[in-house]
């Protein structure tokens, strides 16, 4: 890993006329050794690790006989595998997850890093205590064997998702082999609309260009609408750039990020932070740099979002109805498999539609202001007769946050299972599921072919879009709240 100095931006050796996406000055800031073929060695400031990927790269380095090049730049949590049931210890769910865990601390131990255990105060799932630990800072470069690690982007870092080989190099040498994606600007111009998010924001672009929309791509955030959201909405957004298929999706810092780390535990303190604020407002593209790829979507008229289908492109308005094959962008077959899979029909007006469960959690919409939002929605009502109605916090600190401000009492008396942090049922990784055929309003970010459980129906949107169906027992507009029922 680099000497901490390095973190700080540093644009050496950059022409001062030539106009600079932030990728292309990540990049550079970043750039070891130019290899041949296209290849480039970067350095890597941060490792994040987690019990489900991050114990196998572990274990391999150890029998490998090799050590981490620095430890104090490595971090690990517990929160795939890990069972968010109230009272929990190392028993999971998962046949076989309590080695898992067992395995992962001895190893994080063993091996001098950071490790946020079960019973941790600052344990979560890892892309909600990285930013709010402040683990990850801009201009940062930062990598975790999980696909979400984009969502970090929205502090103003290249972040990405890497495999537990890659994991192991990078905690070996502190650098790792990557090809130079294209760049990509998505401007989000207008207002929202009230009841809309930035988790509508992601689906109606994934929507618009397809889920492999950004395949090769650092997809840059910005415009009116990305520089209105607070942080946290900013992360829902960067946290779907998967979803898309971008390497990373990221917004430029500026003075809500600042304002959002200071004070963090790993953040720079005194003098420190005020030559690295310093630093980091240099962290935006030019006027007049040029991106691969530029796209605007109008939001002024956009309302909330929900899935339709099996992919996160499979996406309309609430008020829509499923689209015909055409319409939706998706092949003949993938449409026809999509549709026998949910259970719909061309033309099928979603609002209405009967739901058995709703899930309010992830790495993409369990933060605090998530909570408030869908607590705003519940209070005074319960949850329909029949539906199944969970929320899981993303860290130790939301719940305790949540908790002081009330929030659990709400969920709790509208008929929600209150939780411990953790990913929980984003997907069954952790041994528990909804069941087959049950058809879910979620929070989550993937609306795959048994993703919440074998052969659940699996419908994605907001978290105030999941509370609001969970109340009417059907899909339903937050907005609409004057016709669903107090109870």
């Amino acid at each position: 890993m680099r000497a901490v100095g390095h973190l700080l931006c540093d644009n050496t050796g950059m022409s001062a006329n030539t106009p600079q996406t932030l990728f292309e000055k990540l990049w550079r800031q970043h750039l070891v050794k130019e290899l041949p073929g296209g290849v480039a060695l970067l350095a890597i400031d941060r490792v994040f690790l987690h019990e489900r990927t991050g114990s196998i790269a572990l274990k391999s380095l150890r029998e490998a006989g090799r050590a981490i090049v620095d430890p104090s730049r490595v971090f690990c949590t517990m929160d795939h595998i890990v069972d968010t049931l109230p009272g929990r210890g190392d028993d999971t769910q998962m046949p076989g997850g309590k080695a898992f865990i067992i395995e992962t601390r001895e190893a994080a131990r063993a091996a001098g890093i950071h490790l946020f255990d079960v019973r941790d105060p600052d344990q979560g799932i890892v892309h909600v205590i990285s930013p709010e630990l402040g683990i990850v800072l801009p201009g940062t470069t930062i990598v975790c064997p999980d696909s979400h690690t984009c969502t970090q982007g929205a502090i103003g870092a290249f972040a990405w998702g890497i495999g537990s080989t890659e994991a192991e190099h990078a905690l070996a040498t502190g650098c790792l082999r990557m090809n130079k994606p294209k760049t990509m600007r998505v401007r989000f111009e207008g207002k929202l609309a009230a009841g809309v998010t930035a988790k509508d924001l992601s689906l109606v672009m994934i929507s618009r260009f397809g889920s492999v929309g950004g395949n090769g791509y650092a997809v840059e955030y910005a415009g009116s609408a990305v520089e209105a959201l607070d942080i946290e909405a900013r992360l829902t957004l960067c946290n779907m750039a998967t979803e898309f298929s971008a390497v990373t999706g990221f917004v430029a810092p500026d003075d809500k990020t600042f304002a959002y780390l200071q004070g963090r535990r790993f953040v720079p303190q005194a003098s420190d932070w005020d030559r690295a604020v310093e630093s980091w407002r240099q962290l935006r593209s030019d006027d007049g740099a040029v991106f691969d790829v530029e796209h605007v979507i109008d939001v002024s008229d956009l309302a909330p979002m929900i899935t339709w289908g099996t992919s996160p492109q499979h996406a309309v308005q609430v008020q829509e109805s499923v689209p015909s094959q055409a319409a939706s962008g998706a092949s003949e077959e993938g449409y026809a498999r999509a549709l026998a899979y949910m259970d719909i029909q061309p033309g099928l007006p979603l609002l209405g539609l009967k739901i058995d469960a709703a899930f309010v959690g992830s790495c993409t919409n369990s933060r605090v202001s998530d909570l408030r939002r869908a607590a705003a929605v519940l209070a005074g009502r319960q949850v329909a007769p029949g539906v199944r109605a969970i929320c899981v916090p993303g860290s130790m600190a939301v719940k305790r946050q949540a908790e002081a401000e009330g929030l659990d009492h709400i969920f709790k008396a509208a008929g929600f299972e209150w939780r411990e942090s953790g990913c929980s049922m984003c997907f069954f990784a952790g041994g528990e599921s909804f069941g087959a055929h049950e058809r879910v309003v979620s929070s989550t970010n993937r609306n795959f072919e048994s993703r919440q459980g074998p052969e659940t129906r699996t419908h994605i949107a907001s978290p105030e879009t999941v509370v609001a169906s969970a109340i009417a027992g059907r899909i339903a507009d937050a907005r609409d709240l004057a016709n669903l029922p107090v109870r």
